[in-house]
C-alpha cells in the first residue's frame, strides 16, 4: 500500500494523518502548534510526526499545508506574520528531504483548502473556483483548471488585505470582525463572545447579534463581488468554522450579492460551502504533492 503523510500547520493546531493512493484518510490526529516557539519549534514537531510514520510505513511523500506565504517551487516559507515568529525562511522541502530521504512538497493552507474543494469537494470539476476561508482573517485562493493560480510572486489572492470603503476585507467581514462588533455593541469584553454564541443568540432574537451578522454578510458580499468582477469564477466556495452556519448565511449572502453584482454575473456565479472542513488542508497538501511531483518529473 502506497501511503503519504499529510500535515496541515495552522497558527493554533497542527493536523496530520496518513493518506493512501486511493485518496482515503487512513487516520487523523491533532496537536497544538505552540506557535510562540517559532519556525524551529514547528520544524521539530513536523520532523517528529514524519519520524513516527516512517518507522511504521514506507512513505511515498511528505505533503505539507501551512499558514504563511509559501514558495511552492523552493518548498519554503517566504513570509509570515508575527503570530509565528522566525517562520520566514523555514525550508521544509530541503530539510525534510535531507533528513528522511522522502520527497516533500509544501503549499499555503488556503491554497490547499481550495485545491481540495476543486479536486474532490464542493467545486469538483469546476473550470474556475474562488475559495475563501473566513476565520481570524480572510484567506483566498483561485483554482484555474485544477491548478492554483499563484500570481507573479506567489502572492495572488491575498484578498484579506483588499480595501473596501470602510477598511480592509478581513477587518470588516471576518469572524473576528463579527465578534468584535457584537461585543462592542453589548459593552462586553471580546473574550465573552465567539461566532457560535453570536449565531445562537441571533436565533433567539438578539437584535444586536442579528445586526452584526447582517453587517458581516454585507461586507462579505462586497468583497466577493469585487473579486467576481475581476476573475468571474464559476463557483465561490466558503470555508472556515463560521460557515457551518450555512442555513442562515447562504440565503442572506445570495440576497446581498444581488446588490453588488450585475445580474448577468450574479445569475451565473454559484455559491457553495466547503465540503472538506477540518481535513481540507491535509487533502489539499496531498493533491498539491501529486501535482508538484508530476511537474518536476516533466522538467527533468
Amino acid at each position: 500500500m502506497t501511503t503519504y503523510v499529510a500535515i496541515d500547520i495552522g497558527g493554533t493546531s497542527i493536523k496530520y494523518g496518513l493518506i493512501d493512493e486511493k485518496e482515503q484518510l487512513l487516520e487523523g490526529h491533532e496537536m497544538p502548534t505552540e506557535a510562540h516557539l517559532g519556525g524551529p519549534g514547528i520544524m521539530a514537531k513536523v520532523k517528529g510526526i514524519v519520524e513516527s510514520y516512517q518507522s511504521r510505513y514506507d512513505l511515498a511523500g511528505i505533503c505539507i499545508s501551512s499558514a504563511g506565504m509559501v514558495d511552492p517551487e523552493k518548498g519554503e516559507i517566504f513570509y509570515s506574520g508575527p503570530q509565528i515568529p522566525n517562520y520566514a525562511g523555514t525550508a521544509f522541502k530541503r530539510d525534510l528531504e535531507a533528513a528522511f530521504g522522502t520527497p516533500c512538497e509544501i503549499e499555503n493552507d488556503v491554497n490547499c483548502a481550495g485545491l481540495a474543494e476543486v479536486m474532490s469537494g464542493s467545486a469538483k470539476d469546476s473550470a474556475l473556483a474562488l475559495c475563501l476561508t473566513i476565520g481570524t482573517g480572510i484567506g483566498g485562493c483561485l483554482v484555474l483548471d485544477g491548478s492554483v493560480f499563484h500570481g507573479y510572486s506567489n502572492s495572488a489572492c491575498e484578498v484579506g488585505y483588499m480595501h473596501l470603503s470602510d477598511g480592509t476585507f478581513q477587518d470588516l467581514a471576518s469572524t473576528t470582525a463579527l465578534v468584535h462588533y457584537v461585543a462592542k455593541e453589548h459593552g462586553e469584553a471580546v473574550d465573552q463572545w465567539n461566532g457560535l454564541r453570536v449565531f445562537r443568540e441571533a436565533t433567539d432574537g438578539n437584535t444586536k447579534c442579528i445586526a452584526g451578522i447582517e453587517r458581516m454578510v454585507d461586507y462579505l458580499a462586497q468583497g466577493i463581488a469585487n473579486i467576481c468582477y475581476v476573475a468571474n469564477p464559476e463557483v465561490v466556495v466558503l470555508g472556515g468554522g463560521i460557515m457551518a452556519q450555512e442555513a442562515i448565511l447562504k440565503p442572506k449572502l445570495q440576497d446581498a450579492l444581488t446588490n453588488y453584482l450585475v445580474s448577468s454575473i450574479e445569475e451565473k456565479t454559484q455559491i457553495a460551502f466547503a465540503h472538506h472542513k477540518n481535513t481540507a488542508g491535509m487533502f489539499g497538501a496531498f493533491y498539491h504533492f501529486k501535482q508538484q511531483q508530476e511537474k518536476r518529473r516533466m522538467v527533468e
